[in-house]
C-alpha cells in the first residue's frame, strides 16, 4: 500500500540562482543537441558554396609578377581538385572572356597560337568540372565556327540568354540540399560584329523575361553571368529585380571583390584567374541569404601543379614563360607538347639610377625590376643626389626630376630595344628613360619649403569624402582638377565642376575658416544642387554673387596655377615641402599619411 507523504516546510526545497543556472545550461543542451546550428544562425541554415572565375584570357601560367606571381592554370586544378573534397557540391563557374586574342590579352601573339591557347584553357576548364561559363564577346574573337566547334562537345555548359545559337543554353538550374539555384549568362552587343550573323536580343529585354521564367520555376537563387561592364551590370539590376547573384566581368575597379547593391550581391573575378573567387552563402529559412562571406585565394607557387594538366600543358607559348634569373630564355616551337625554353648568357647593360638621399615618395624598385625583365643581363648601380657623380650627370643632360635611370648605348643590340626605343631619349652615348614613363617624384628645380603641403583633387571623386577626412590635420593647400582652354575653364565633370570650383574658391576667400569643412560638406552631397546647406549661417548671396563674376575666374586661376606648372591631371596627387611629388590609390588613413610624410 502506497504511503501518503505530506512535505512540509522544513523539508521543502528551497531553488537557487545557482539552481537555476544548471537550468538553463540544461536547455540549452537539449536545444543544441537537436539543432547544433542554433547558437550560429537557426535550425534552417544551409551552406552554399561557389567558386568563380573571369576574365582569365586563357592565361595558363602564372604571372612574372615582381609581387605575388600568382596564378597558372596547372595550380588552379590543384585549387579546385581541394575544395571539391571539402565542398563536394560546391558550384564552379565563369563570368566570361576566357578566350585568348583581343584587346584584353596582354600575351596575344597570332591567331594560331591565341587558338592553340584558347584550347588549352578549354580542357582545363572540361578537367575542373566548371558547371557552367558564360559566352561574352571574348569569345567571338576567332568567329562564330571556332567557337561553336570547340564548346559543342564539353561537358561544360556554355550559357547565353541573349545570344541565338543552339549550341548554347540560357540557363541551367542545378540542386544542391534541396536549393534550386538558376544560373544565367549575357553577353553585350558589341560582340555583334564578330559573331557571325548569330542574333542578339538586348539584354536587359533577355535578363527580365528569363528571371520571370525562373520564378515560375520556383527556383531559390538566381546567379547572373555578365559580360555588359560595370555601369551597364548596375543598369541592369536597378531595372530587372530578382537577380541575387551577379559575377561581372569587364570591371577595371577592383578595390572591392565584392558589394550590395539592393538585394543582388556583386561579385569582381580576379584578373587573368591569378586568383581563384570563393563565395561561402548561409541561407535560411525560405532559402534566402542571411549570411555570406567573399573572399580571394591566392594562386601561389605554394600550391603543387596538377599533373593532368601539366601533361596537356605547353612548357611555352612565348619567350614570356621562359624566365630565369641573369638568363634569356627563348620560348622553342611554341605551344606545341614539343615547346622548350632555351637559355643564354645575356649581355650586360649599365644602368645608372640617380636618386635623392631624402626623399620620402621616391620608389625605384618597380621600374628597376621592369627593366630587368626586359634586359637580365642589367648591372644597376645607384647615385645619390647631392653627390659628385650625380651632379655631374644632372648637370650634363639637363635632368630637372629624379628619380632617373640612365642605361648604356649597348642597349642598342638587345631584341627588346625597340619596343623601349620610344620611352626613351638618346643624349650622347646614354639613353634616358622618359618622365613620363619612368616616373618622378622629386623636383630638382623646385625650392624646398619645409612642412608645406599641397594636393590636387576633385570634389566629384567617390574617394574625396574620405581622403579630406583623412588629410584635413596636415592643413593641405587645395588645388582643384581643372583646366583653362583659350580662357574658357574645363573639368572632366564639366560645367557642374566648374561652377562648384568657382564657388569654392570664393568661400575660401570670404570664408577662410569655413572653407575645409564647406568642401566637405560639398564632397559627401557633390550632387545635390543644394550647395547652400554646406555654407550654414554664411552669406549664400555673397558667394553667389562672387562665383559669377570677373574675380571668381581669377580666384580660379590662381588656385589652379601650380596645376599648369607641375601638369597635374588627376589626383589625388600630392607636393610636399614644394618639391616631392606622389599619389596614392584608394583611400589613405591618417596614419598612412603620417608615415609618408615623417618618413
Amino acid at each position: 500500500m502506497r504511503k501518503n507523504i505530506r512535505v512540509t516546510k522544513s523539508q521543502s526545497h528551497k531553488v537557487t540562482s545557482k539552481d537555476r543556472k544548471n537550468l538553463l545550461w540544461f536547455f540549452i543542451f537539449i536545444l543544441v543537441s537537436w539543432c547544433p546550428g542554433v547558437l550560429v544562425s537557426n535550425c534552417y541554415s544551409k551552406e552554399i558554396t561557389i567558386l568563380y572565375t573571369g576574365e582569365t584570357h586563357a592565361m595558363l601560367y602564372p604571372c612574372h609578377c615582381p609581387k605575388e606571381p600568382d596564378g597558372g592554370i596547372a595550380r588552379r586544378v590543384t585549387l579546385v581538385k581541394e575544395l571539391r573534397k571539402k565542398y563536394p557540391h560546391l558550384l564552379l563557374l565563369d563570368s566570361g572572356a576566357f578566350f585568348a586574342g583581343g584587346l584584353m590579352d596582354e600575351y596575344t601573339q597570332n591567331t594560331e597560337l591565341d587558338k592553340a591557347r584558347t584550347q588549352v584553357s578549354l580542357k582545363a576548364m572540361a578537367l575542373m568540372q566548371y558547371d557552367a561559363a558564360n559566352i561574352g564577346d571574348d569569345e567571338f574573337n576567332f568567329g562564330r565556327n571556332f567557337l561553336e566547334e570547340n564548346t559543342v562537345n564539353s561537358k561544360v555548359a556554355f550559357l547565353s540568354l541573349n545570344v541565338k545559337s543552339e549550341k548554347f543554353l540560357p540557363y541551367i538550374i542545378k540542386e544542391i540540399d534541396g536549393i534550386k539555384i538558376a544560373i544565367m549568362g549575357v553577353a553585350p552587343l558589341s560582340a555583334i560584329p564578330k559573331a557571325g550573323g548569330l542574333k542578339f536580343i538586348e539584354p536587359k529585354i533577355a535578363v527580365k523575361n528569363t528571371v520571370a521564367e525562373l520564378k515560375k520555376k520556383s527556383v531559390n537563387l538566381i546567379v547572373l553571368l555578365s559580360r555588359l561592364g560595370e555601369s551597364d551590370d548596375l543598369a541592369l539590376i536597378e531595372e530587372v529585380k530578382g537577380i541575387d547573384i551577379l559575377i561581372s566581368g569587364h570591371s577595371r575597379n577592383k578595390e572591392d571583390i565584392s558589394s550590395r547593391v539592393g538585394s543582388t550581391l556583386i561579385l569582381k573575378a580576379s584578373w587573368q584567374g591569378r586568383r581563384l573567387g570563393k563565395l561561402s552563402l548561409t541561407l535560411g529559412e525560405n532559402n534566402k541569404i542571411i549570411n555570406y562571406k567573399a573572399e580571394e585565394l591566392r594562386l601561389s607557387n605554394k600550391i603543387s601543379d596538377a599533373p593532368e594538366m601539366l601533361s596537356i600543358l605547353p612548357a611555352c607559348f612565348s619567350d614570356a614563360q621562359c624566365q630565369k634569373k641573369g638568363a634569356v630564355g627563348t620560348c622553342l616551337e611554341p605551344g606545341s607538347k614539343d615547346s622548350h625554353c632555351q637559355f643564354s648568357i645575356p649581355n650586360k647593360i649599365t644602368l645608372s639610377i640617380i636618386t635623392p638621399k631624402i626623399c620620402r615618395a621616391c620608389e625605384t624598385k618597380a621600374m628597376a625590376t621592369y627593366l630587368e625583365r626586359q634586359f637580365p643581363g642589367l648591372v644597376i648601380s645607384y647615385l645619390y643626389y647631392p653627390g659628385l657623380k650625380a651632379d655631374k650627370l644632372i648637370k650634363d643632360f639637363g635632368i630637372n626630376a629624379l628619380p632617373a635611370y640612365i642605361l648604356g648605348k649597348e642597349i642598342e643590340k638587345e631584341s627588346n630595344f625597340s619596343n623601349l626605343s620610344k620611352n626613351l631619349e638618346k643624349l650622347g652615348e646614354i639613353y634616358l628613360a622618359k618622365k613620363e614613363f619612368a616616373g618622378f617624384s622629386y623636383f630638382l628645380n623646385r625650392k624646398r619649403i619645409e612642412g608645406k603641403l599641397d594636393l590636387f583633387i576633385s570634389l566629384f571623386s567617390k574617394d574625396t569624402p574620405s581622403i579630406l577626412e583623412a588629410i584635413k590635420s596636415f592643413h593641405p593647400n587645395l588645388h582643384f582638377l581643372v583646366t583653362t582652354q583659350a580662357n574658357t575653364f574645363d573639368a572632366e565633370k564639366g560645367t557642374a565642376e566648374i561652377e562648384e570650383s568657382l564657388r569654392s574658391v570664393c568661400v575660401e576667400k570670404y570664408y577662410p575658416r569655413a572653407f575645409w569643412d564647406y568642401i566637405s560638406c560639398r564632397a559627401k552631397n557633390i550632387n545635390s544642387s543644394w550647395w547652400e546647406d554646406c555654407l550654414g549661417d554664411l552669406n549664400s548671396e555673397k558667394i553667389r554673387a562672387c562665383a559669377r563674376t570677373n574675380e571668381a575666374e581669377a580666384l580660379l586661376k590662381e588656385n589652379i596655377a601650380l596645376n599648369k606648372e607641375l601638369q597635374v591631371m588627376f589626383g589625388p596627387v600630392y607636393l610636399l615641402d614644394n618639391q616631392e611629388i606622389f599619389s596614392t590609390e584608394g583611400v589613405p588613413t591618417e596614419n598612412d599619411l603620417k608615415k609618408i610624410f615623417k618618413r
